[in-house]
C-alpha cells in the first residue's frame, strides 16, 4: 500500500508578526532599522525646525542681557500690546465658546434644512486667507462701503438732535475698523471653527441615547444639555478652548488688516513685534518670547487634555 504525504497549508500570519513586519523587525532579525529609521527622521525633523527656532528665539532675547529684556517686556507700547492681546482673546474665546457649544449640540443632535450649509459655514475661515477675511471687514464697515456712508449720514443728520440718547451716540461714535472692535471681530471670524471643530465629531460619535434616555425621564432639554451633553465633552471643549485662545492671541494676518497699525493703540504682540524688528531685534526676539512661551504652555496643556481625554474615551469602551 503506498502512502502519499500531504503537505499542511502554511499559517496565515498573525497580528504580531504583521505589525513587527510593518515595523521593519522580521522574528529571527535583529534590530528594527526601519522603525529605528523613520524615528530619527522625525526627532531631527522636529529639532531642525521646532527646537532650534525656538532656541533661537531665546538666545537672542538675552542676548542683551537680563535687564534688558526686562526693559523691552515693560516698555508702554509692549504693555499696550499685551493688553490689547489679552482683550482680544477674552472677548473672542468666551464669544466662540458659546457658538461653538450652539453650532455642534445642533448638528450632532438634530437634524435641520441647511445643515450641511451651516457646517459649511463652520469650516470658510480654513479655506479663507487670514487677510482676506480682514478685507471682508473693511469692505463692510470702511468709510466707503453701505454701512460707513449711512451711518456717516446719520450722524450729520442727528448732529443737532435734542434727544439725551441720539445726541450722546452722536458725541461718541462707533469706530469699527482701525479700533479694537474691528480687532475682536477679525479674531471672532478666523477662530469660531476650532471649538465647533473639536466638538461635532466627538458628539456625534457619543450619540444621543443618552439624552434620549434622558428626556424619557422627564428631563427638559436645558437639564439634558447641562447634566448629560456637557460633561460628556467637557475635556474636548477644553481642548478646543486651548486651541482657539492660542490662534487669537498669535493672529497676524486679519488684525493686520483692520488694526490700522496705531502704536501703542490698535497694534496687538503679533504686530508690535513686527515693527519691533525693524527697529530693535533684540527686543522684538523679547517680544517674541512671550508669544513662544504660550506656545510652549499651549503645547503642554494640549498633551494634557489629550491623555485625559484619550483616558476618558477608554474607560467609556470599557
Amino acid at each position: 500500500m503506498a502512502y502519499t504525504v500531504q503537505r499542511l497549508p502554511a499559517a496565515a500570519p498573525t497580528v504580531a508578526n504583521r505589525v513587527r513586519a510593518a515595523s521593519g523587525r522580521l522574528p529571527g532579525n535583529g534590530f528594527p532599522w526601519g522603525a529605528f529609521a523613520l524615528t530619527t527622521m522625525a526627532l531631527l525633523f522636529l529639532g531642525v525646525f521646532l527646537l532650534l527656532p525656538l532656541v533661537a528665539v531665546f538666545s537672542e532675547a538675552f542676548r542683551k542681557g537680563f535687564s534688558y529684556y526686562l526693559q523691552a517686556l515693560q516698555d508702554a507700547d509692549t504693555r499696550s500690546a499685551i493688553r490689547l492681546t489679552l482683550l482680544a482673546a477674552g472677548m473672542a474665546v468666551p464669544l466662540n465658546l458659546v457658538f461653538g457649544l450652539a453650532a455642534s449640540w445642533a448638528v450632532a443632535k438634530f437634524d435641520f434644512p441647511g445643515k450641511s450649509l451651516l457646517i459649511t459655514l463652520i469650516d470658510l475661515p480654513f479655506a479663507v486667507s487670514p487677510v482676506v477675511s480682514g478685507l471682508i471687514y473693511v469692505l463692510l464697515f470702511g468709510a466707503q462701503s453701505w454701512f460707513g456712508m449711512w451711518y456717516a449720514g446719520w450722524l450729520v443728520e442727528h448732529a443737532h438732535s435734542t434727544n439725551p440718547v441720539v445726541a450722546w451716540l452722536v458725541a461718541h461714535p462707533v469706530k469699527i475698523l482701525f479700533a479694537v472692535p474691528g480687532i475682536v471681530l477679525a479674531t471672532i471670524f478666523v477662530t469660531f471653527p476650532f471649538i465647533a471643530r473639536e466638538l461635532i465629531p466627538l458628539m456625534q460619535a457619543q450619540g444621543s441615547d443618552e439624552e434620549q434616555a434622558a428626556v424619557s425621564l422627564g428631563a427638559n432639554g436645558w437639564q439634558t444639555f447641562w447634566r448629560v451633553t456637557l460633561p460628556n465633552v467637557r475635556w474636548g471643549l477644553l481642548y478646543g478652548v486651548v486651541l482657539c485662545n492660542a490662534r487669537a492671541m498669535g493672529e497676524f494676518g486679519a488684525v493686520s488688516v483692520v488694526s490700522g497699525h496705531i502704536r501703542g493703540q490698535t497694534n496687538t504682540l503679533p504686530l508690535h513685534i513686527s515693527i519691533l524688528y525693524e527697529e530693535d531685534t533684540v527686543a522684538a526676539f523679547s517680544v517674541a518670547s512671550m508669544l513662544a512661551l504660550l506656545a510652549l504652555v499651549t503645547l503642554a496643556l494640549k498633551t494634557a487634555l489629550e491623555w485625559r481625554f484619550n483616558r476618558q474615551l477608554a474607560e467609556g469602551a470599557a
